[in-house]
């Protein structure tokens, strides 16, 4: 049965290899991103958001059998609060009801293994409670005293723990739609390109994301976990965070952690 997935971020990294693979097994595709997209939209924004969503619903019929939300930004800016987070979750309730028409809906996004590094408690709170102006003031805080890299741990943690409880409740669970999420270890892709140029960034970045198992990974490694989420044969999964980091998690969180 060939399926209408929406996929953000799709003109590159994570979401092109998923977007790709989805189309070679005869899926309709609708991409969201910046541009070079069936839906061009700027997820950072509220008016994008809604653009983005509106858009959707009109290629789609109203009617979607998936939605991978795999849009995000790196590094320590404001921006990681306003497109990992609101982005994610603006475009995955926006589409909601058009997933809980559909005989069997799915629906994933893309967290991280920063998720359980050092965040600031603050932002991810305020995120929590849906508060955008604030949650982008304390980031803006965080970025004036020098804690700006503490932003995108606290993007993927709020997400997370969002995920988690929406997956579960009657809007999600209760209307039969799976949420999950992949949370991914260092992948190559354009995101992460420039931390491999510098030397020194490189060694920091391994000893803060140790990947035992076959090291790095390529976009097509994470598409492929998302493809298995959003499947018809993933029907009792719920608000799941799976670790796909070539053990990464295992490593820093240790045994006790299960």
């Amino acid at each position: 049965m060939r399926r209408k997935i929406v996929v953000s971020g799709a003109a590159s990294g994570i979401g092109k290899a998923l977007a790709a693979s989805l189309r070679e097994r005869g899926d309709e595709v609708i991409g969201v991103d910046l541009g070079d997209a069936e839906v061009c939209a700027d997820l950072s924004t509220p008016e994008g958001r809604g653009r983005a969503v509106e858009s959707v619903l009109d290629r789609a019929d109203g009617v979607v059998d998936g939605v991978v939300a795999c849009a995000g930004v790196s590094g320590a800016t404001v921006q990681a609060v306003r497109v990992n987070f609101f982005g994610v979750t603006a475009l995955l309730e926006g589409l909601r009801p058009a997933l809980a028409r559909a005989p069997k809906p799915r629906a994933a996004a893309v967290a991280s293994i920063a998720s359980i590094q050092p965040a600031d408690p603050e932002v991810v709170r305020a995120c929590l409670d849906d508060d955008e102006p604030e949650a982008v003031a304390l980031a803006e805080r965080a970025m004036e005293r020098g804690d700006g890299w503490r932003l995108y741990p606290s993007s993927k943690s709020a997400l997370a723990q969002w995920l988690r409880r929406r997956a579960v409740s009657p809007d999600w669970a209760g209307c039969g739609i799976p949420l999950n999420a992949v949370a991914p270890g260092v992948v190559l892709t354009p995101m992460t390109a420039p931390l491999f140029e510098d030397e020194a960034m490189r060694k920091v970045m391994d000893e803060a994301v140790p990947m035992p198992l076959n090291g790095h990974a390529e976009p097509e490694v994470i598409a492929d976990a998302l493809r298995w989420l959003i499947s018809p044969g993933n029907s009792h999964m719920a608000g799941q965070i799976i670790f796909v980091d070539g053990g990464a998690e295992a490593t820093l969180r240790g045994p006790d952690r299960f």
